[in-house]
């Protein structure tokens, strides 16, 4: 039986992030420049060159790729292993907003197929933080605004009137499928859970330019024919009530299940019958994960890999978790 597999965070400098990273990571994270801005953590990846690598037990060392081809659906569920092969289906990220992000789209699986032969790009994200008044764009604020309108608009630099400003707080989930416009504002901390593909269109980019005047490519004929122009903001914000103690079951699509879970001194779930890998990330508190006897520590910030096999598995101490699996 495979234990909780934790991996080491794969953190990226961004122009728009900041040094909350640093703090939720910790000792993991410890060598890096302190001076700098980092705007995203890849917690888990099974993108090329970004590949997440074993930080404990007897499979450190090795990366995610390389246990998938060893242990197979034992480690990810036989069927996502007939589906995905050696890829992990997810990228799980943490994000760290110090200013705004580009305006993005992302196409779905059929144009990702036909244009760069990639799956498509549906996430959804968990506010784990934001200051008073931050807030995301999704969506458009009419839902009847046609293909021409936002063209007109795109060539004008006019696009922010269009879009849909939601203000966001701590807890908050959003669902963003493929095709629907987004961009995460300034002031925000983010999980993100999204299918593996590094596939962005970005539309607008707030007019900003670096140090010689350019500002960054955009993608605005790519972008176009991804677009959703009737995704509805208020479908997209996933309302839930998670009890102490309890569980709550936020999202469930065909790409990933996002559950949570709130630990309050032990708590025992039997996911036997699932035929998925699942992924628990840390959002509050701290515990111990056991899984078939195998226990490791699980601190916020920290997220731990249960393979698909598991039979048994065992929460002690306080904390509130994220579960992600593909059903």
């Amino acid at each position: 039986m495979l234990y909780p597999i934790k991996f080491k965070p794969r953190v990226k400098e961004r122009i728009w992030g900041g040094h909350a990273i640093l703090e939720r990571k910790g000792k993991a994270v410890s060598r890096l420049d302190k001076s700098k801005l980092y705007g995203e953590s890849w917690d888990l990846s099974s993108v090329k060159g970004d590949i997440s690598v074993v930080a404990n037990g007897m499979l450190k060392g090795n990366n995610l790729e390389e246990i998938i081809e060893v242990y197979m659906g034992e480690l990810v569920g036989e069927n996502n292993f007939e589906r995905f092969g050696l890829e992990f289906p997810l990228l799980i990220k943490y994000l760290d907003c110090n200013d705004r992000l580009s305006v993005q789209v992302h196409p779905d699986d059929a144009l990702a197929e036909e244009r760069h032969n990639s799956f498509g790009k549906t996430e959804a994200w968990y506010i784990a933080d934001c200051k008073l008044g931050a807030a995301i764009y999704l969506g458009f604020k009419d839902l009847n605004i046609t293909r021409e309108e936002y063209i007109a608009a795109v060539a004008k630099s006019r696009l922010e009137p269009l879009l849909n400003r939601v203000e966001v707080h701590k807890g908050d989930v959003f669902f963003i499928p493929a095709g629907t416009v987004h961009a995460l504002g300034a002031g925000i901390e983010v999980v993100e859970v999204q299918q593996t593909s590094d596939v962005t269109y970005r539309i607008y980019d707030w007019d900003r330019v670096d140090a010689s005047g350019k500002g960054r490519e955009l993608h605005t004929a790519l972008a176009v024919d991804a677009i959703d122009f009737e995704a509805d903001a208020e479908l997209l914000h996933k309302k839930y009530d998670l009890a102490k103690g309890g569980e709550a079951r936020v999202i469930e699509s065909p790409y990933f299940t996002m559950a949570f879970q709130d630990v309050v001194e032990r708590k025992r779930l039997d996911r036997s019958m699932l035929d998925s890998f699942i992924v628990y990330i840390c959002l509050e508190g701290k515990c111990n994960i056991t899984v078939d006897g195998s226990t490791e520590s699980l601190n916020a910030g920290e997220l731990v890999l249960v393979a698909a096999e598991a039979c048994d598995i065992e929460f002690t101490g306080e904390a509130r978790l994220m579960e992600v699996y593909i059903k």
